[in-house]
C-alpha cells in the first residue's frame, strides 16, 4: 500500500490577512474521503491518500507538490499533479504503475482541502474559508457563505492574485505591491440580477469580501435620531429616513430642513442643501437621495431656520460621537 499525503497553502491577500488568519483559527473546511468528486481539481495544499493494490514493498511516503505542481514518487518518478482532477489524477498513477504490475488497482481519496477553497469575509452569516472543488458564480459564493446580514453594505469586494489571472470585469485595478488584483461591484445590482455578466465565477483562492452599510443620518425633529445602514443599497430617499426615524415631531420645522453633505476627499465643512420635507411629504417636489454619512437635520420650528451655528452643532455631536442605528 501506497500513502502519499501532499500538504502546502496557498497565500490570501497580503491587505486582509489579519483577517482572514481570523477566520483560519476556527479551523478550514474539510473534504472527506466520500464526499470528493472525481472532477475535484487538486492543488498545493491538498491532502490525498493514495492506495495501490499488492505492492507493499513500495515504502510509505510524505510528498509535497513542487512550485511548478510536480512531485516525486517511489518508482515511477515524477508525477504533474496540481491541475489534474482526481480521476485524472488516478489515470496517470494506474498508467505508470503498469509497468511494475498488472492491471494496478489504484484508489485516490482527497482527505482535506486546502488550495481550492474561497474566503467569504464581512457581512455575510457563515464568513470563513469555504470549499470550492470547482468554479461557482459570485451569488453562489454568497449562498455558501449563508448569503448577506441585514447590515451588509451596498458593495462586494473581489480580490484575486495576479498569478491566477486578472479578475474579468471592467473596473479591476492592481494594488499596490502588483501581486493582487480587485474590483467593487454593486451588491444590489449581484443579488437582483440586474448585470448578469458581473456575477462572474469565483476561481479557489479568491477573496470575497462584504463590508459593514454605510451609514445615513437623521438628527432634531424626529421621535427616533440616529444612524441608519443603507444595507445593499447606495442611498435611500428621505422619505424612506424619516420612517426609519420613526417619523417627524409635533414642532419639526419641516420647512426648513437641510442636508448636511461631506465633501469627498475635503475636510472642509459639508455641503449645506436646504430641503423642503412639508412639501416632499405633501407629493408637491420630488424626493430626494440620501447618500454614505450624509445628515438629514430637521430644526425645530422655535429655532431660527438655516442657521449655520445648528448646522454646526449637528456636526459636532455627529463627528463627536458615532450614532448608530438600535
Amino acid at each position: 500500500m501506497l500513502l502519499i499525503i501532499l500538504e502546502s497553502a496557498d497565500s490570501i491577500c497580503a491587505a486582509q490577512a489579519d483577517e482572514t488568519s481570523r477566520l483560519q483559527s476556527g479551523g478550514a473546511s474539510s473534504a472527506s474521503e466520500a464526499t470528493a468528486p472525481s472532477d475535484y481539481v487538486l492543488g498545493g495544499g491538498d491532502q490525498v491518500v493514495i492506495h495501490v493494490q499488492d505492492m507493499d514493498e513500495i515504502p510509505a511516503s510524505s510528498l509535497r507538490i513542487d512550485p511548478d505542481g510536480g512531485l516525486d514518487l517511489p518508482l515511477i518518478g515524477r508525477v504533474q499533479a496540481t491541475g489534474l482532477t482526481l480521476q485524472q489524477f488516478k489515470a496517470v498513477l494506474t498508467a505508470k504503475l503498469s509497468k511494475y504490475i498488472n492491471s494496478p488497482q489504484v484508489a485516490v481519496n482527497l482527505t482535506e482541502n486546502q488550495s481550492r477553497t474561497v474566503s467569504v469575509i464581512g457581512e455575510v452569516n457563515s464568513p470563513g474559508i469555504h470549499p470550492l472543488p470547482r468554479p461557482r458564480t459570485l451569488i453562489e459564493v454568497i449562498s455558501l457563505a449563508g448569503g448577506v446580514k441585514p447590515d451588509a453594505g451596498s458593495k462586494v469586494v473581489l480580490t484575486r492574485e495576479l498569478r491566477r489571472g486578472s479578475l474579468p470585469l471592467p473596473e479591476t485595478h492592481v494594488d499596490a505591491s502588483g501581486r493582487y488584483t480587485t474590483a467593487s461591484l454593486s451588491l444590489d445590482n449581484i443579488l437582483s440580477a440586474k448585470h448578469p455578466a458581473e456575477n462572474i465565477l469565483i476561481e479557489p483562492g479568491d477573496i470575497v469580501s462584504i463590508p459593514k452599510g454605510e451609514i445615513v443620518y437623521v438628527v432634531g425633529n424626529v421621535h427616533r435620531p440616529g444612524g441608519f445602514p443603507l444595507t445593499s443599497h447606495e442611498s435611500i430617499t428621505l422619505l424612506q429616513a424619516v420612517s426609519l426615524a420613526e417619523g417627524l415631531a409635533p414642532n419639526a420645522a419641516t420647512k426648513d430642513a437641510k442636508i448636511l453633505r461631506p465633501i469627498p476627499g475635503s475636510e472642509d465643512k459639508p455641503r449645506e442643501i436646504p430641503v423642503n420635507v412639508k412639501e416632499i411629504f405633501a407629493g408637491r417636489a420630488p424626493d430626494v437621495p440620501l447618500y454614505a454619512n450624509d445628515v438629514l437635520f430637521i430644526p425645530n420650528s422655535a429655532a431660527k431656520s438655516g442657521s449655520r451655528k445648528a448646522a454646526e452643532t449637528v456636526l459636532q455631536v455627529i463627528t463627536g460621537v458615532a450614532i448608530y442605528s438600535r
